[in-house]
């Protein structure tokens, strides 16, 4: 019996290590439609990283998983705690100054934050897009995003191997 434990043990430890890693640490996410694109395709494999903001900020142009009622959406950070968010022209501007953007070429409508109902981003709410602006569920319809609805941090495709790598 206890050279069957022994022979046992190793493979039940690995199975416990990746059960808790899965589900404190890291997980694997897939991308469905195609709201981030170009920057992420539809069926990318990618990690979610659950404790990055544990022990960091969520910043603006972050990509990250929420949780909306259930449903997982992969979305990009752009507005943050205590911001007026305002596209006009295609140009981002938080707080009334033009803000750069990480990802080129993004058509996006004309767009005031205050109309989700207060002028500026209230305290533990974020405010997201998806680079695809003509085809993506975000902060437009669904209003402000809690910090608590944010499940993590992601930007690294494992799957397909060409795409494989960080993402910005």
């Amino acid at each position: 019996m206890k050279k069957a434990i022994r022979e046992i043990l190793p493979y039940l430890i690995i199975v416990i290590v990746v059960i808790l890693i899965k589900t404190w640490i890291v997980t694997p996410v897939r991308v469905n439609g195609s709201s981030m694109y170009p920057t992420l395709h539809e069926k990318d494999i990618m990690l979610l990283n659950k404790v990055s903001y544990r022990f960091n900020d969520i910043k603006r142009f972050d990509i990250v998983v929420v949780d909306v009622e259930g449903t997982y959406l992969i979305k990009r950070v752009i507005g943050l705690p205590g911001e007026h968010i305002v596209y006009k022209n295609n140009t981002l501007y938080v707080n009334g100054k033009k803000t750069k953007e990480v990802v080129k070429n993004l058509e996006t409508k004309d767009f005031d934050s205050k109309t989700l109902g207060d002028e500026k981003i209230q305290e533990g709410n974020y405010f997201v897009l998806g680079d695809n602006r003509n085809n993506s569920m975000d902060s437009r319809e669904i209003g402000m995003i809690s910090e608590k609805q944010i499940l993590g941090k992601t930007s690294f495709v494992l799957f397909p191997f060409d795409r494989f790598g960080t993402k910005k």
